[in-house]
């Protein structure tokens, strides 16, 4: 099959609208974060998920690492998914799941080194999807996405049979690269931003280029 193609930093009703049409089947809308593009305002992210038709996943992507702050952000944002971008230090996946019913919970694994696995095959169990991304959560400043970098996809390979969840490859994606990332890494998703924008804004060309060359590899 081919792989899910999640277009995130969506900032607007429009560029939802055009992400759908051109073949998305999720959407990252950006919440605050310390820093990395895409960032809107959470009446925007309202919005944004309200006019989302199913079966379309809206990803709250969030900084937050308690579960009570994520329950409260989800409840105003009103997205179907839950991505978070850093490690959750206070409350369970668990308290999350009972907390918001039907809620999809997308846990970020920042790939870094050989630890990036572990740290997958540990949190794995309790979530619906694991993504792996190109941050670095050591830094003063923390990176927890956005970086337009690619990390070393053999590390992702072996996450991705370790874990028995869905996995989601995000981190310099392109039209160029693609192909070979598929091949290496066998996603069931891929998450992009940067390279199908110009300007910071969704570009309906580049986006059909990359849809095109993922569903056609």
């Amino acid at each position: 099959m081919p792989p899910r193609i999640k277009i995130c930093c969506i900032a607007s009703v429009s560029e939802a609208r055009t992400a759908i049409d051109a073949g998305a089947s999720a959407l990252g809308l950006v919440s605050r974060m310390p820093s990395g593009p895409g960032v809107i305002d959470e009446a925007t992210i309202a919005e944004i998920a309200s006019t989302v038709p199913p079966p379309i996943a809206t990803f709250l992507l969030t900084c937050e690492q308690e579960a009570d702050a994520i329950v409260a952000q989800q409840r105003r944002c009103r997205t179907n998914t839950i991505q978070i971008c850093d490690r959750l230090e206070r409350g369970t996946y668990r308290e999350l799941r009972e907390a918001m019913p039907g809620i999809s919970i997308v846990q970020v694994v920042h790939v870094t080194g050989e630890d990036s696995i572990d740290e997958a095959r540990r949190v794995a169990e309790d979530v619906d999807a694991i993504l792996l991304d190109s941050g670095n959560q050591s830094l003063a400043v923390k990176e927890l996405g956005g970086t337009g970098r690619v990390h070393d996809w053999s590390i992702s390979a072996r996450i991705r049979e370790a874990i028995g969840v869905p996995l989601f490859l995000a981190g310099g994606l392109n039209a160029s690269n693609v192909r070979e990332a598929m091949s290496i890494v066998q996603p069931f998703g891929l998450d992009l931003c940067s390279s199908v924008r110009t300007n910071g804004a969704l570009d309906a060309m580049k986006l059909r280029e990359f849809v095109a060359a993922a569903t056609s590899a």
